[in-house]
């Protein structure tokens, strides 16, 4: 073998989220002619008929206990965290969304010790998560260091923090039944969508095709939907079933980094002093928290 499970695991989950950092661009460009709901629902139902062409395979009921879990995936992971997140945006500062959400991985490794059958993380862990959120906060602010604090918006950032991290425990239980990644993640668009279907009336969604037309929104809405999360959701499932859910939510903080990273080469925005050190601290707190929680194995999922 080329490369080891390990490997191969790290390499998707740096390739995935390099693409979902520059989703900000995208969501950027088409929020012009689109609201947020719009969006992230044309995205994903975008994604589930793309996974459909991949693997046109039926995946049958998988019994109560087992659907449970994938409707939760889906309701957490994508109805849920991408609607607070989006929503939160627009009570709050990105500052703020940025900074609560780097709370991602703890909140991850907290929930493993309880549903995973996780050992208790180390020091090293915490400190790591410590110097990354520093270095999240320094690249959040970005010369700016004004935190004007809205209880709404921050609370529903902290919510969609929790939320992903709930998908994350969620993935890596489902992972363990041994199915495809692919109709997994398939699964979980699809309950995440039918739980957006009301959102889409109280948010006055409209089609108005005319939008279409334009390519950028077409080519946007593109990469968005089969790139970004049809086939960045399915590597991303599939590296947590190589690497585990704590392990690979330390990648999450790695985003800021390529976001900033696209936005001087594609939207020439500037970067400051205060943002170079911000991604030297995150990358300190990535290499700190590596490695440091073990998943206790179990001989037989249930």
């Amino acid at each position: 073998m080329l490369f080891s499970k390990q490997l191969q695991g790290h390499l998707i989950a740096l390739i995935t989220i390099v693409i979902w950092a520059t989703t900000f661009i995208s969501t950027k460009l088409l929020l012009i002619d689109f609201q947020p709901i719009e969006i992230l629902f044309l995205r994903f139902l975008l994604g589930y008929i793309t996974l459909w062409l991949i693997c046109p395979r039926r995946f049958p009921w998988q019994g109560i206990k087992r659907e449970s879990i994938f409707i939760g995936a889906g309701f957490s992971g994508i109805t849920c965290y991408f609607l607070c997140e989006n929503t939160a945006l627009t009570y709050t500062t990105a500052s703020n969304v940025g900074v609560i959400a780097s709370l991602c991985p703890v909140l991850t490794g907290v929930l493993a010790i309880y549903f995973l059958n996780a050992e208790k993380p180390s020091k090293p862990f915490y400190f790591g998560c410590l110097f990354a959120i520093i270095g999240i906060a320094l690249i959040s602010f970005n010369g700016k260091f004004v935190l004007a604090l809205n209880p709404l918006g921050d609370i529903l950032a902290l919510c969609a923090c929790l939320f992903w991290s709930c998908y994350s425990i969620l993935t890596k239980k489902s992972s363990n039944y041994g199915y495809p990644t692919i109709l997994l993640t398939r699964r979980f668009f699809f309950y995440g969508l039918v739980f957006m279907l009301p959102m889409l009336y109280l948010l006055n969604f409209e089609w108005q095709l005319s939008r279409f037309s334009k390519a950028d929104n077409l080519f946007n809405l593109i990469f968005l939907g089969v790139g970004a999360s049809a086939l960045c959701f399915a590597s991303w499932n599939y590296a947590v079933k190589l690497l585990g859910a704590v392990k690979i939510s330390i990648y999450i903080y790695l985003i800021p980094i390529f976001t900033i990273i696209a936005a001087v080469i594609i939207l020439n925005e500037s970067l400051t002093w205060i943002a170079v050190v911000g991604t030297l601290f995150t990358l300190t707190g990535v290499v700190l928290s590596e490695n440091k929680i073990k998943i206790r194995k179990k001989s037989q999922p249930e």
